[in-house]
């Protein structure tokens, strides 16, 4: 089986951290790796890219979760390190979508799936959630097609 590119890239980060003494960026990096290990041991099998970036796009909502709290809590030490956190985990997203880009998918994906009214919606996520996975918020994404069937 192949490793997927996107592992290889991690793998590769986490070296250039520990050649650089970036103890921050492999602390991080460490973590990313240990996630897809964890899910590659629990499913017995290698991960593609997509589930890697599955994995990084579970981690980027926790983070973000984490500092709305500290935030909130006004724990500015503990939100900058999320922040930090958050943005090595966005280094190996794919680049986000922009708002036509996103139209266009959810057009598409609604003629593919034949959606008519709301009762379709978990159709057209169905077919949308594959190509947009770490591009794009589900959460607005959903509320975009609900808006457009309803």
């Amino acid at each position: 089986m192949s490793e997927s590119d996107l592992k290889n890239r991690i793998s590769d980060a986490t070296k250039a951290a520990m050649k650089a003494r970036d103890k921050e960026r492999l602390a991080t990096l460490r973590l990313i790796n240990a996630d897809i290990q964890r899910v590659e041991v629990d499913e017995r099998r290698d991960l593609s890219d997509q589930d890697v970036v599955t994995i990084l796009t579970k981690m980027l909502k926790q983070r973000q979760d984490s500092l709305s709290q500290y935030e909130s809590a006004g724990r500015d030490d503990l939100a900058a390190q999320e922040r930090f956190e958050i943005g090595i985990v966005q280094e190996f997203l794919p680049d986000p979508l922009d708002e036509a880009e996103l139209d266009a998918l959810i057009d598409s994906a609604i003629a593919e799936a034949g959606a008519e009214s709301m009762k379709d919606m978990g159709k057209v996520m169905g077919v949308l959630k594959p190509r947009i996975e770490g591009r794009a918020d589900m959460g607005a994404v959903s509320g975009k097609v609900k808006a457009r069937l309803g």
